[in-house]
């Protein structure tokens, strides 16, 4: 008997032997706790394991998990967490919650709180590849930091519009010696990218403009030291997608002013309220985001609002800024309908804003739109004719960007670059955030303006060079010492990112622009005597309120330090750069990877306290997965 028992007890255990157990099949669901549809692009990963899916387009998902004590996480940036363990459920369905602590409500000072602002819901067209499984990192995934909707209402992107960008080519020094270039801190193409990969699908190519996703990060440099509203530094090592080839980073940081010590405002908000603003993401979101800076207002601040439509026309006179409940209900009134007449628009807004002009204050028009305009001055031209009559007059602009399907990226480029403004594009709330609390400063107040950037290469170390990005923004060479030539703006704690990537002399390259000299070779030589030098960066700008330029240079070395020794500012401009670049299919970026570009940024990443550089990780390998299926 008693070895029947044990015969009967061994057998029970082999059955029951968890190694032999099998892995399980679960499926489900991801709804949105809010519209209750399908919720796509959500991660879906095992607790302790790096093995993850992605939901379809109807927020459906498959995965094999090791046993029933697994445990799967459903993570979407911007809403909460959720954990559920698998036992003996093979069908798990969960629902999402908006996470509301990365915004809370929007409080205003003296008077009745506003309600706290509500998830923004949308439909899709396209996204990432249904059950496509993957590595990730868990461990460095960051806390929501971004308020998310994967749903957009009537989205083609065809209907959107884009100037062409040609990248720029490898020159020689001997035939080019000068790089001239306007700064540009405006960052909209950075959250354009970031709606399109959210939205799953790659962006088009002419909406990737490198400097803009560069400076769309703050970098740690040195406050200025001086006489100079801004300082600049420099560093070169190797360019992490060619290593025969050189990297040349420069950094200019401006002087940040601190809210209190701001010159009094002079504002005036121009909304755009046609039939095509009508969306959630448009005017709704545009309501929201003005209701943040209105509440950053102070008494000596001054707004006024005017709206256009079919025809343009003021709904709220220049008002203090205290006087925030009046300012709040006019703008609680707008709706949405009519035609756009940009232009009346622009001619007003410029008008009530001279009327009420501070000496010495900051004088600026807010434009926010989808640039659609269909009446009256329509056209670039146009458009471009007006805004530099305007800007004589002191007055500075902002151009705020809102929507997709029809967004005209080309016209907002336009407005910013010859407004004496800067531009932005606003995809959720928390972007709102940024752009009109967080970099309030930099955003409406102007330190210098007119800011121009001249690179001489030196022809004894330099055989080729190229800018990195900035299609847009080149000057010609003499424009550099012409105060007449307008230029971009810096604000107030605003950076400004440049990179130049150079083939030294001696060295074989496929880019080599062009032969060497047969003829001239003597003169070359006798004229490249100083090896030391790799090129000297000169600037000039001029003070908000005065039209004479002030100069300054400094010379970099022909010097160089390994990559690894780099600063994160270096690595990680450079690692945005090479997703620029690949996002572009770019002739120059060589062999590089995307998983090349996520080692390097995950080195670069430091502090990151408000989450920004994390995200972009995320971007990155979702932009991986996303080419895979292309």
């Amino acid at each position: 008997m008693k070895q029947v028992l044990i015969i009967m007890m061994t057998l029970f255990i082999g059955f029951h032997n968890p190694i032999e157990k099998k892995e399980i099949k679960v499926t489900g669901q991801v709804t949105d706790a809010i519209s209750g549809r399908g919720f796509p692009s959500v991660a879906v990963f095992i607790k302790g394991s790096t093995k993850a899916v992605s939901t379809d387009r109807a927020g459906n998902y498959t995965i094999t998990v090791p046993n029933d004590s697994s445990t799967l996480v459903f993570r979407m940036l911007g809403y909460h967490m959720i954990e559920r363990k698998v036992g003996n459920q093979r069908v798990i369905n969960v629902s999402l919650v908006p996470d509301e602590t990365g915004l809370g409500e929007v409080v205003v000072t003296g008077e009745r709180p506003i309600t706290s602002v509500k998830r923004l819901s949308f439909s899709v067209s396209k996204v990432a590849e249904a059950n496509m499984e993957y590595e990730m990192d868990v461990a460095s995934m960051p806390s929501p930091v971004y308020k998310r909707s994967m749903y957009f209402d009537n989205y083609n992107p065809s209907n959107e519009s884009y100037k062409k960008i040609d990248e720029n080519g490898f020159k020689s020094p001997w035939k080019n010696p000068y790089s001239t270039l306007s700064i540009d801190v405006d960052a909209a193409s950075y959250s354009n990218v970031r709606r399109f990969i959210n939205s799953g699908q790659l962006p088009p190519k002419d909406a990737v403009k490198i400097e803009e996703m560069i400076n769309y990060f703050n970098y740690d440099y040195q406050s200025p030291r001086g006489k100079h509203p801004f300082g600049v530094e420099h560093e070169v090592s190797l360019a992490p997608w060619n290593e025969d080839h050189k990297l040349v980073h420069i950094g200019i940081q401006g002087e940040k002013i601190e809210m209190d010590n701001l010159p009094a405002s002079n504002i005036v908000f121009l909304i755009d309220v046609s039939g095509s603003m009508s969306n959630h993401n448009k005017l709704p979101l545009l309501k929201k985001s003005f209701k943040l800076l209105i509440n950053e207002l102070r008494a000596e601040d001054r707004v006024a609002m005017v709206v256009y439509a079919g025809a343009a026309g003021e709904v709220l006179e220049s008002t203090p800024g205290n006087e925030k409940k009046k300012i709040l209900k006019a703008l609680d009134k707008l709706n949405a309908g009519g035609s756009t007449a940009g232009g009346a628009g622009i001619k007003l807004a410029y008008k009530i804003a001279k009327e009420n002009y501070i000496e010495g204050g900051n004088n600026r028009v807010i434009l926010a739109t989808d640039g659609d305009f269909n009446v009256g001055a329509s056209s670039d031209d146009d458009m471009e004719a007006l805004i530099e009559k305007q800007r004589k007059s002191g007055v500075f602009l902002t151009v705020l960007g809102y929507g997709m399907g029809n967004y005209k990226d080309s016209k907002m480029e336009v407005l910013a670059n010859k407004g004496n403004g800067n531009h932005a594009y606003i995809d959720n709330i928390l972007e709102a955030k940024k752009v009109l609390v967080k970099e309030f400063g930099g955003t409406l107040f102007t330190i210098a303006k007119d800011v121009k950037i001249q690179v001489e290469f030196n022809p004894a170390t330099v055989q080729a060079y190229r800018l990195i990005g900035y299609e847009n923004r080149r000057l010609n060479d003499e424009d550099f010492n012409n105060d007449k030539k307008d230029a971009g703006e810096l604000g107030s704690g605003h950076s400004v990112t440049a990179l130049y990537e150079v083939i030294p002399v001696g060295v074989e390259s496929n880019f080599k622009p062009l032969d060497d000299l047969k003829y001239g070779q003597k003169k070359k030589i006798e004229l490249s005597g100083n090896a030391s030098d790799l090129m000297t960066v000169k600037l000039r700008y001029k003070k908000p309120d005065e039209d004479k330029s002030i100069y300054l240079d400094t010379v970099i070395k022909n010097e160089i330090i390994k990559i690894g020794k780099t600063s994160n500012n270096f690595r990680w401009s450079a690692a945005v750069a090479g997703f620029g670049m690949l996002l572009r299919d770019s002739d120059y970026s060589n062999d590089l990877k995307f998983g090349d570009v996520i080692r390097l940024a995950k080195g670069a990443k430091g502090k990151d306290e408000e989450g920004y550089r994390a995200e972009l990780i995320k971007l990155i390998e979702m932009a991986e997965l996303l080419g895979e299926g292309e």
